[in-house]
């Protein structure tokens, strides 16, 4: 079959490659229906290895690279291991890629995005750019009926999208700021509005990710370029600032303004990932008993089904998030050169094997 295939830095090749062979006990092989590439593919491609492993292989997985990237996607049951019983063939889903290993403590509490081992298919074991995938039905999600593949693929950034906003503890009618119009912060905005905000601010310096913003029902949409955020955040909320801000920008220099932004005994949840320290002005955050709290990931039947479920019933809407669909042979120059080159412009390419 053919697939992505990451060797090292700077070398992804698309490549034939054996097929996954047959399905393990609880186990089925999907045929890939479509498939999203991230910034963390990009990464990979142009800083990795920074999840890729590389001398010794993964210790749930037993993997190491090269492995087929690939970890936002969706596909249709072709065969099936034994001992399963709650798929078939022909059924339409998509996994929560998170693989963990159960026992340890954070397993125990049902926190299983804080395993000690944490793994992810497209990073620790071969993944969805591919024609064919393997994987364990503990992560399988069934699809609704008339979800497509390509916003089926979706599912996972939703899912961190949606756990960011759980972990907010959203009130009804709260007031919340979005700090980064980039795809997951696109669909904090939606989930906010689906989870009951009364107002929901963008902050983002791209015009054209302000409008997209827009027209997903932000109440205004505000240029850090060009304005005061704080000061415009507190206006806009008569003088308090919001209920909850989300930091989905993964910019440094941001995380500063957002937990100013947020009002007294607000909540700043951190969901973008900087590559860089900042500073933090302890005095503000304890002076005025605000809370900051980290968010990663997703828990498969928590934020993945419920991912699953609000795009199936179009409560979160993905099309326009969808700036390219492509086949797997454009996988370099028409994916991941766009993301690299084309940001501005890019929001989520999918990838039809």
């Amino acid at each position: 079959m053919k697939a992505a295939v990451w060797h090292r830095r700077n070398d992804i090749r698309v490549e034939e490659v054996p097929e996954p062979g047959a399905p393990g006990p609880g186990e089925v092989i999907i045929r890939v229906g479509a498939c999203g590439i991230c910034g963390t593919d990009l990464e990979e491609y142009r800083d990795g290895p920074l999840f890729i492993p590389v001398d010794e292989p993964n210790p749930l997985t037993g993997r190491k690279a090269p492995l087929i990237l690939g970890h936002e996607f969706a596909g249709e049951v072709v065969d099936v291991g034994r001992g399963v019983v709650d798929f078939k063939l022909g059924d339409r889903i998509a996994p929560d890629v998170l693989i963990y290993c159960g026992e340890c403590y954070w397993c125990r509490r049902h926190q299983v995005n804080l395993c000690e081992k944490l793994a992810a298919l497209g990073l620790m074991g071969d993944g969805g750019l591919a024609e064919y995938c393997r994987m364990s039905t503990a992560m399988c999600i069934a699809l609704p009926n008339g979800l497509g593949y390509d916003h089926a693929a979706l599912a996972e950034p939703l899912s961190v999208s949606v756990r960011a906003i759980r972990k907010g503890e959203i009130q009804p009618g709260a007031r919340v700021a979005i700090f980064g119009g980039g795809t997951i912060g696109q669909l904090a905005l939606q989930s906010a509005r689906v989870a009951g905000a009364g107002e929901v601010f963008m902050v983002e310096p791209l015009a054209s990710r302000r409008q997209l913003a827009m027209d997903f029902g932000a109440s205004t949409a505000i240029d850090p370029t060009r304005e005061d955020v704080v000061e415009t955040l507190r206006r806009l909320t008569r003088g308090v600032g919001p209920d909850l801000v989300v930091e989905a920008s993964g910019n440094a220099n941001a995380v500063a303004s957002a937990i100013a932004a947020a009002r007294k005994g607000g909540r700043i949840v951190l969901v973008g990932l900087p590559v860089k320290p900042t500073s933090l002005n302890f005095f503000e955050v304890v002076a005025a008993e605000k809370e900051i709290v980290g968010s990663l990931s997703h828990v498969y039947d928590e934020d993945y089904a419920t991912a699953i479920r609000w795009l199936g019933d179009g409560r979160v809407v993905v099309d326009p998030l969808i700036s390219v669909r492509l086949p797997l042979d454009r996988l370099l120059e028409d994916g991941l050169h766009r993301l690299e080159a084309r940001t501005h412009e890019t929001l989520k390419v999918i990838v039809v094997p």
